[in-house]
């Protein structure tokens, strides 16, 4: 549904995109991460035909954004960081407007007003002047515009910037129902949002992608365990880092010394578990809980700008 080939953005001197090519199939929520600066919102402008690219080729189902940007934008709907209201309009006479642009056939303008409103949740204040809503609702009037047009690709820049988090949640579940239906490119700071919302995460990273992978994958490339024992760390420490399978031993703060709890970095080969009991039980010393240990996406987010910047 969504391409980009090869697409570079220069700024004078400033390389805001290098060579980005990735690809988003119908219906999936693709999650847009990067530091400030990354390219993000470069990225999204040049998607949404706001920007042409340098070089490289971008394209919507098919239609070339360059070459013909009509059709293409026809299957663009976009709710930029700051939602496009109008405050002294009505919510009903907002979507009205913004179906007219999306040439909309006049005699369906009414129904699918209805239609959007019901899908956003924005029924009953359909009447209400939007500088009168909250700033959640205000929002979902900035996500029923962009679902005007009933367009195959979805544009969302940090949807959820300011709501509080019944609204945050409210909006993640909107987000998720519009899924399957629309190819949706999503852009947010907060990752715990994203790892709920996405299907799949792709971060920028100095304009280049760095990771790019769908989210059930998004694993530590290590293995890790976290164990509680029942005996202190000077008795176990030293013998823990002596099992063949265990790479790196890492003791967690706890107030009681008479317990340790640590995480073990360990080789993905299943044999770890296997040479822990062993020790244990030769110790004579219980082990009180042993749970896996994953990542995540902040964890996933941080290692990666960090490994790219070293």
């Amino acid at each position: 549904m969504i391409s980009f080939e090869h697409v570079s953005k220069r700024f004078g001197t400033l390389n805001a995109l290098t060579d980005v090519s990735f690809s988003v199939p119908t219906g999936q929520v693709l999650g847009l991460l990067g530091q400030n600066g990354a390219g993000k919102t470069t990225a999204m402008n040049i998607l949404t035909g706001c920007l042409a690219p340098s070089s490289g080729k971008v394209t919507i189902d098919g239609e070339d954004l360059l070459l013909h940007p009509r059709e293409a934008k026809r299957k663009i709907g976009y709710l930029p960081e700051a939602a496009p209201v109008y405050d002294e309009m009505t919510v009903r006479g907002y979507l009205q407007f913004a179906c007219e642009l999306k040439e909309v056939q006049k005699k369906a303008i009414a129904d699918h007003v209805e239609t959007v409103a019901e899908k956003t949740g924005l029924t009953d204040v359909l009447d209400r002047k939007i500088g009168n809503l909250s700033k959640g609702y205000r929002q979902r009037a900035g996500v029923a515009q962009a679902l005007c047009g009933t367009p195959d690709v979805i544009v969302l820049d940090e949807p959820t910037a300011g709501l509080d988090p019944r609204q945050n949640m409210e909006m993640r579940q909107l987000i998720r129902s519009l899924a399957g239906e629309h190819t949706i490119l999503f852009s947010s700071h907060i990752l715990s949002e994203v790892q709920v919302t996405c299907d799949r995460v792709m971060i920028l990273h100095h304009g280049k992608i760095i990771c790019d992978s769908a989210m059930q994958d998004l694993r530590n490339e290590e293995h890790k365990l976290r164990v509680v024992i029942d005996c202190g760390k000077e008795k176990i420490f030293t013998a823990l880092q002596q099992l063949q399978s265990v790479r790196r031993v890492e003791i967690e703060k706890n107030t009681d010394s008479a317990v340790t709890q640590a995480v073990l970095t360990v080789e993905n080969n299943g044999r770890a578990e296997r040479e822990l009991f062993t020790l244990l039980s030769a110790l004579q010393t219980p082990l009180l809980r042993l749970s896996p240990v994953e990542d995540s996406l902040e964890d996933v987010f941080l290692r990666a700008t960090m490994d790219e910047t070293a």
